[in-house]
């Protein structure tokens, strides 16, 4: 590995254990085996590397969700989204275990999105193409599904996952399961 991957190996342990804004540059040097200089000359500053760092770290936690997702579908779907996005959130429940030091630095860094311009650009480019891939995946699952119910079906996805993420690093026992996640939305959209 050269220093730029290490750089960002050792940026990543600094995120899942140190957190997005306690990180510091002679954290990430220590964690990493590089130097200063290597930080300025891969990455221009600390700042750019973690983000560069969470952002690739948020890809990684949607790829494992999305197979975890596609691992829980039944493979005779017959044209069920509502069963696909229970097996989703419990999918993204799971997850949420794995990647705890990685999601407290998340949450951290959209803290930091408001006073940062680079960071918000770059977290606002990874949720539209965490949009895409979550709607790209439902149009393969379901054909029948246009690009525009796909795409607000994925937001609707998204928004979920980021309100049940705060729930959980709060209160993991008192987060809703999958089945109580659709409960609620049979219970919206079905007329009594």
């Amino acid at each position: 590995m050269g220093h730029r991957e290490d750089l960002l190996a050792g940026a990543r342990r600094c995120l899942e254990e140190r957190g997005y804004a306690r990180t510091t540059a002679r954290d990430l040097v220590a964690a990493s085996g590089t130097n200063l200089a290597s930080i300025g000359y891969h990455f221009g500053s600390k700042e750019a590397l973690l983000n560069a760092a969470i952002s690739a770290s948020f890809q990684e936690w949607a790829e494992r969700v999305r197979a975890l997702a596609l691992a829980a579908v039944p493979t005779d779907r017959s044209g069920d989204p509502a069963g696909l996005l229970m097996a989703s959130w419990h999918a993204i429940r799971a997850s949420f275990g794995e990647y705890r030091g990685l999601s407290v630095a998340f949450i951290e860094a959209l803290a930091q999105a408001e006073r940062q311009p680079e960071l918000r650009a770059l977290l606002a480019a990874t949720y539209q193409r965490s949009r895409d891939q979550v709607a790209a995946m439902i149009t393969e699952l379901f054909s029948e599904l246009d690009g525009p119910q796909a795409t607000a079906l994925a937001t609707l996805e998204i928004a979920l996952c980021d309100g049940l993420l705060i729930q959980w690093l709060l209160d993991p026992d008192a987060t809703p399961s999958g089945e109580q996640l659709a409960d609620a939305l049979t219970a919206v959209v079905t007329p009594s």
